[in-house]
């Protein structure tokens, strides 16, 4: 009995090796689709598409990208959390993705469990920014403004919930500030504020904010990542401005159903990596303000899950409610 067992065992083995093989060999055997929380052109769309022109070259499939905005990025994660776990069908990951984890009472999937990070793609900076010509030329003067009047500075942001609304929080408890966070309904109405005297400063992403700064009509006052942008470089992080523990800074990748066989994971990352590196992809990326971030399957669950948990300890220190 114990000899049968161990053939039977056996050859469920070599039927189990002989699957896996087959899928390095099948695979890619249709399009693949990425799908993206967000609208089409914006930053996490455009970063899809150039990306996935590319891996279309080397997969010899088409690669679709298929945009599901709203809600948080939930109803594009349940798509893929529910779809067939053959790496056809991936998932645009970011940190606001690590936000929702957090940030909602209850999902329709496990953001850790029902996901397999295949690869980052790139990082973008945050940055925090005055009215050119208003009260404050530098962070340090912000954060002593702040002190010497609690209460009485306006930070503004994009919408509760965003990446950029708990950094201005995070960046507030950093800093030992009693200020209030001010959301507003997206960049150009921060922008107004800003440039209106209804905000003392604004916390957003560089890029969208970038014409405005070199028109000179918002002053770039610190990074909030762990160095300098290269589109800024005179322009110090927040730990240089002297707020010691803060670093905040925002990213994308991929990722896949769970389940998905680890040599097919490992195919789309060998080709997303190269992507990264192609001279044409990076410069594309680099015109959009984005930073190319190539990287390992392992290196893009660390980012998920660090922020998931940065995130999360935010959004119990300032008492944001869960959704």
């Amino acid at each position: 009995m114990s000899l049968m067992m161990s053939r039977r065992a056996a050859a469920a083995l070599v039927v189990s090796l002989a699957a896996t093989a087959g899928w390095a060999q099948t695979f890619p055997s249709k399009a693949i689709r990425i799908v993206v929380p967000n609208a089409p052109g914006g930053g996490a769309d455009l970063t899809a598409r150039t990306v996935g022109q590319k891996i279309s070259e080397t997969l010899g499939q088409p690669v679709i990208v298929d945009n599901k905005p709203g809600a948080g990025g939930v109803i594009a994660g349940e798509a893929v959390a529910k779809a067939a776990p053959d790496g056809h069908t991936l998932l645009l990951i970011s940190s606001g993705t690590a936000v929702s984890a957090s940030l909602f009472q209850s999902l329709p999937y496990d953001t850790v469990k029902d996901f397999i990070p295949v690869a980052p793609l790139a990082t973008f900076d945050l940055v925090i920014v005055g009215a050119e010509g208003g009260r404050f030329k530098t962070l340090a003067e912000l954060v002593a403004w702040g002190k010497a009047n609690p209460g009485k500075l306006n930070i503004g942001t994009p919408n509760i919930g965003t990446t950029q609304h708990l950094a201005a929080e995070y960046f507030k408890s950093a800093a030992g500030l009693d200020a209030q966070i001010v959301p507003f309904n997206g960049t150009p109405a921060v922008i107004n504020a800003l440039r209106g005297g209804q905000i003392d400063a604004g916390l957003d992403i560089l890029g969208p904010l970038l014409a405005q700064i070199k028109a000179k009509t918002l002053r770039p006052l610190a990074i909030t990542g762990d160095k300098r942008s290269r589109m800024l470089p005179d322009v110090p992080t927040a730990k240089e401005s002297g707020v010691n523990g803060f670093s905040a800074a925002s990213w994308n990748g991929l990722a896949v159903p769970a389940k998905t066989p680890k040599d097919v994971i490992a195919r789309l990352n060998k080709d997303i990596v190269a992507a990264l590196h192609d001279p044409a992809v990076r410069k594309r990326l680099e015109d959009l303000n984005l930073d190319p971030h190539p990287g390992t399957p392992e290196q893009a669950a660390a980012l998920l899950n660090n922020d998931i948990k940065r995130w999360g300890d935010v959004i119990v220190r300032a008492k944001i409610p869960k959704q």
